[in-house]
């Protein structure tokens, strides 16, 4: 297993139910990426970076950056906030966007780890062998994995991580599914759009060089957290959250 891998999985298993159900999930959190569509259906939306200081107010950080999200638009997902049972919930292969807030890192790409140093999130590099694996019956369901580091290679099924194109060139992963619960959803990522209409299978994509600068200022020390709604849902979430304000 590749070391990102490995911290990837110590996060998915460390109490995916206290996280689920915790009282303020951003808690400790000093970096946070809004992204809100207009409904649910929405297949693009708007990222906006904010940062705080410990008990200060979100400030924003630049201006806000346009991405395309899954090609079915956004479901409920995983991960630190409980998905309410009513509206779509995001399942494996249904080509939605995660809806949620939820844990980013680690940060992968194609270049090597000596020309990733500036990235201060851990990085993976991505190699012929990395996959990330699709298949809910794998004990790796959920994870980027080293085909040749593993014991056994138990998934029929999986995404190759070293693309010819450079959708994955620079990428980020969202510890959407912590628990990796089977059939709930696998390998959501941030990375690099093919262009402003094309929707994906279920990431959320955006340009180049607006990723390149998240994944400069993204810092794993500030617990940095991706919060994707539409926009509706946001502005329903609880006030006890102390959400970032929207422009």
């Amino acid at each position: 297993m590749l070391p990102g891998a490995r911290w990837l999985l110590l996060l998915m298993i460390g109490s995916p139910c206290a996280l689920s159900g915790a009282t303020d999930p951003l808690k400790g959190s000093r970096q946070c990426l809004v992204v809100t569509s207009r409904d649910w259906g929405s297949t693009t939306g708007e990222l906006q970076a904010f940062e705080r200081a410990p008990a200060d107010s979100w400030k924003p950080v630049e201006a806000a950056v346009p991405v395309t999200l899954g090609k079915k638009g956004l479901g409920w997902g995983a991960g630190l906030f409980p998905a309410p049972k009513t509206g779509p919930h995001k399942v494996e292969g249904d080509n939605k966007a995660t809806a949620g807030i939820f844990r980013l890192g680690p940060a992968f790409g194609y270049a090597a780890a000596d020309r990733a140093s500036w990235i201060k999130l851990p990085y993976v590099p991505l190699t012929k062998n990395t996959e990330g694996v699709d298949d809910p019956r794998s004990r790796y369901y959920n994870q980027l994995v080293d085909r040749t580091k593993v014991a056994e290679v138990d998934w029929r099924s999986s995404e190759k991580m070293l693309r010819t194109d450079n959708l994955y060139k620079w990428g980020l992963f969202v510890a959407h599914n912590p628990g990796a619960k089977p059939g709930a959803g696998s390998c959501i990522f941030l990375h690099i759009w093919r262009n402003s209409t094309a929707a994906t299978a279920g990431c959320t994509a955006m340009p180049e060089q607006n990723l390149v600068k998240l994944l400069r200022w993204l810092d794993r020390a500030a617990h940095p957290v991706l919060i994707q709604l539409p926009q509706h849902e946001y502005e329903a979430l609880p006030p006890r959250l102390n959400l970032p304000t929207l422009r």
